[in-house]
């Protein structure tokens, strides 16, 4: 693997504007377009608890109509050009990301620029997207996997803003009114802490002159700082929890507990432990033992997710009711394995080099290395972090794994959660 050609401190170039924003640039000469993305300081975790849901509906309505263009024009500026531009809340942030050809960067920053500095939030506009998130939240609640995941959710991060949805529930977009979308963007919008990747057919230079041209300007502000979050504690005992929804015949299954945050030490080994327990689904230990040999589920697997304040390990599954109990007992088994042995040398050689070989194909593309950029400023893992994982992943040990999963997957003290028709009133009977 050619390393200098990896995003590192050698072609990465980083700035901080005077009003806070920081810009991350990286040229791709053999493209003709760019991409554009980032984020602000805001998020759910900003979100009041009558009204979750606010980040995400705020960030919903930046596009559609400004003090200097209305819906129609920002859409034919973009259609007009072959460009995209999109926004979204997450817990932390509101994210944007767009595309252009390079030449028309600055349309694009200026598009940019209206949106998250002088929305208007016409009420006809509110009032269609509150429609379409209610028509998907009542779509939400007939899902079994997105049900089964929120619970463990609110039931792994009880009390902390990585238990509830982004999205909100369909009492707090009801209560959402025009006038607290605007009093969100005053309260929260200002670009201090703002982050802007620009990849592309551009020069670096360029890149940082088009954001300041475009949003050097802006000038920061004080802003409330969230609520203060619980700490987030592990699970103390086996929780067993099971939502009903009528008219299914598969149910969905999610167990686990919490993972490391993404500034962990655990979590590389944590990763390529993952990797082997059941990332890939029936190619993972778990997905071979519960899917191909018993033929007990259409689909397991696992996962593993690292935020800035903590992160989940969770095993998922889709099954027949029916073979619910025995496909517990299965995860459980291996789970008890996992946590009991270290990995083998083959298991984890397999893993570092699926890490490895995958590193350079995420960032084949002008999206993939500009994800990877944010990633270096969100979590703060240096600019050379890219150059160094491979050498990196290389170290990991089993013992390394063992002591990641002993201190996350203890097999007596996980969130088991079910989705879908009526198992059998004593399937968890001696489990939960």
């Amino acid at each position: 693997m050619n390393l200098s050609a990896l995003p590192g401190p050698d072609n990465v170039t980083r700035v901080t504007l005077d009003n806070g924003i920081t810009v991350l640039a990286r040229a791709q000469t053999h493209s003709p377009s760019v991409v554009l993305s980032g984020y602000i300081q805001c998020g759910s975790q900003n979100d009041p608890l009558e009204r979750l849901g606010l980040a995400h509906f705020t960030a919903s309505a930046l596009m559609r109509g400004t003090d200097r263009f209305g819906f129609h024009d920002i859409f034919e500026q973009l259609e007009s050009a072959g460009a995209a531009l999109g926004f979204g809340a997450s817990v932390h942030t509101t994210a944007f990301g767009g595309r252009a050809l390079a030449e028309d960067l600055p349309m694009l920053l200026d598009l940019l620029s209206q949106c998250l500095r002088a929305p208007l939030f016409p009420t006809e506009w509110v009032e269609r997207l509150r429609a379409q998130f209610t028509a998907g939240l009542k779509l939400r609640a007939e899902n079994t996997a997105q049900m089964a995941s929120l619970t463990f959710d609110g039931l792994v991060f009880e009390g902390h803003p990585y238990g509830r949805p982004e999205d909100g529930y369909l009492e707090t977009i009801q209560a959402i009114q025009r006038d607290d979308l605007a009093h969100f963007h005053r309260q929260y919008y200002q670009p201090r802490g703002m982050v802007v990747a620009v990849v592309g057919g551009i020069s670096p230079q360029q890149a940082v002159d088009s954001v300041q041209a475009a949003l050097g300007d802006w000038k920061p502000a004080e802003i409330p700082a969230p609520p203060p979050t619980q700490l987030i504690q592990p699970p103390q005992q086996m929780q067993c929890r099971h939502i009903f929804i009528p008219g299914k015949t598969q149910l969905d299954l999610v167990m686990g507990g919490l993972g490391p945050q993404r500034a962990s030490p655990h979590y590389l080994p944590a990763s390529l432990g993952n990797n082997i327990l059941g990332q890939f689904g029936m190619m993972g230990r778990i997905g071979g033992v519960v899917r191909e040999q018993a033929g007990l589920a259409y689909a397991a697997s696992t996962s593993l997710n690292a935020w800035i304040e903590s992160g989940s390990w969770e095993v998922s599954a889709g099954l027949n009711p029916a073979h619910l109990r025995q496909a517990v007992d299965l995860i459980l088994a291996e789970l008890r394995r996992f946590v009991s042995e270290p990995v083998s040398p083959q298991e984890l050689g397999d893993s570092q080099a699926n890490f490895i070989g995958r590193l350079p194909l995420s960032l084949e593309s002008n999206s993939g290395v500009a994800n990877a950029l944010l990633n270096l400023e969100r979590f703060q893992l240096g600019l050379d972090y890219y150059q160094r994982f491979p050498d990196r992943v290389r170290a990991v040990t089993p013992e390394q794994i063992l002591a990641a999963a002993q201190n996350y997957l203890d097999p007596q003290r996980l969130i088991i959660v079910t989705a879908g028709p009526q198992p059998a009133a004593d399937w968890s009977q001696g489990i939960c």
